[in-house]
């Protein structure tokens, strides 16, 4: 099986078919399609969602088998949609045929996952759909780590209440841009330069970008696009006395060994140091709130069949122990009440209507994915993992700190 390339690239070959056949989707080359390319994308997303809602019953459930045997018509249409969704082309019919049954057993998962979930989480058709769960783990994830981060104390949290709500988003030049991460595991550095970035512009009132490639080209531990941790790269940002910014020292995806080029470049934004907070969402929120957004590692096996909305998971489907993505934190809020899917104990019988408490998390897989780029996790019950490393830079130390507030 070939190893997948970067976005639009076939499986199993390094470059595009020409003349693609059955088995290849492609968009037309139409002039008009490509000035209309978001509304295309629109129309493709609605119409994959409507053509999975209609799968027969039937076929819906041998999707749940082991093997699905003959894939029916309608699945390949939904198929052919995804392809040309995500501009996906596979090298040859049996790569094609190989991918189409994880497009399926994916499709089951996704309605099984929406059936389980406690919020108000919708799962299906996502770029990842033609990936298998540990393909997805290797392009996207990081390694799991055991045990505490290394010479990370937690710091106390305040007995101080927390808003109701919080959302830096609503306040301009504090969260940068959706970054997408492509094919290299650098959620890691993403999430760091995220979590700068943003306290840079809360305590200077000043919009930066930096650079993500700087940190993967001179981390200590030159892991690069390998994956990493948080506070390695905290670690690094510190031994080159700060960041050059995105402009000058831009993503590129890959890592050239002895090729760090920090010294080349103007520092934008350093960092005092960094701490770890309690692993405690009342704390969390609270530091959330008053200072700035912060960056958490979770168990991310739910989100490659995510959609929209609030993920409640259990421990048995999201293991709050095995955490593998590094985001960045950038708000919380409760929705309004929605009718329960389910109750806990499993019975199909739907809650009363309630609100649900939830954390905003920005992502790296660019701003097609989830709600434009964000997803949403349950608060109050530690879903996947939020509270196991809630880590944050400080980029002023001095006694007396300008006071903030967080955006409701």
């Amino acid at each position: 099986m070939g190893a997948r390339g970067s976005r639009g690239q076939p499986w199993g070959s390094s470059s595009a078919l020409s003349a693609p056949p059955a088995w290849s989707a492609q968009l037309p080359a139409s002039s008009t399609l490509a000035r209309s390319t978001m509304a295309v994308t629109v129309y493709l997303s609605c119409l994959l969602a409507l053509l999975v809602a209609g799968l027969p019953q039937g076929i819906k459930g041998s999707l749940r088998n082991q093997d699905p045997g003959p894939q029916p018509l309608e699945l390949k249409q939904v198929f052919m949609l995804f392809q040309t969704q995500y501009n996906r082309s596979y090298s040859n019919p049996e790569e094609y045929a190989h991918r189409l049954d994880i497009f399926a057993r994916n499709l089951a998962q996704a309605q099984q996952l929406e059936a389980e979930d406690l919020g108000t989480a919708e799962f299906g058709v996502t770029p990842f759909s033609d990936l298998t769960e540990e393909e997805f783990g290797q392009l996207y994830g990081h390694q799991r780590m055991a045990g505490e981060a290394p010479s990370v104390g937690r710091k106390v949290g305040s007995g101080e209440s927390v808003p109701r709500s919080c959302d830096w988003r609503r306040l301009k030049g504090i969260i940068s841009p959706i970054r997408q991460q492509e094919n290299c595991n650098c959620c890691w550095a993403m999430a760091t330069a995220g979590n700068i970035e943003a306290l840079w512009g809360i305590k200077y009132n000043q919009s930066v970008q930096v650079s993500v490639q700087e940190l993967l080209d001179c981390g200590r531990c030159g892991d690069g696009c390998r994956g990493g941790f948080v506070w390695d790269a905290f670690i690094t940002v510190l031994n080159n006395s700060g960041l050059a910014s995105e402009k000058d020292y831009p993503f590129r995806g890959d890592v050239k060994p002895h090729k760090c080029l920090a010294k080349k470049y103007k520092k934008v934004a350093w960092i005092q140091d960094f701490i770890m907070l309690q692993d405690n969402e009342q704390t969390i929120a609270w530091y959330l709130a008053t200072q700035g957004p912060i960056t958490v590692t979770i168990n991310m096996k739910l989100l490659q069949q995510y959609r929209k909305g609030v993920i409640k998971a259990t421990p048995a489907t999201c293991d709050p122990r095995l955490v593998d993505h590094s985001v960045l934190l950038v708000g919380f809020g409760t929705s309004k009440s929605v009718a329960g899917r389910r109750a806990e104990g499993g019975s199909s019988q739907p809650h009363p209507r309630r609100p649900i408490p939830y954390w905003i998390l920005k992502n790296s897989w660019g701003a097609e994915w989830g709600e434009e780029g964000y997803f949403r996790l349950h608060r109050g019950s530690n879903t996947c993992g939020i509270t196991k490393y809630p880590l944050t830079a400080r980029v002023d130390l001095s006694a007396k700190k300008r006071p903030v507030s967080c955006p409701r």
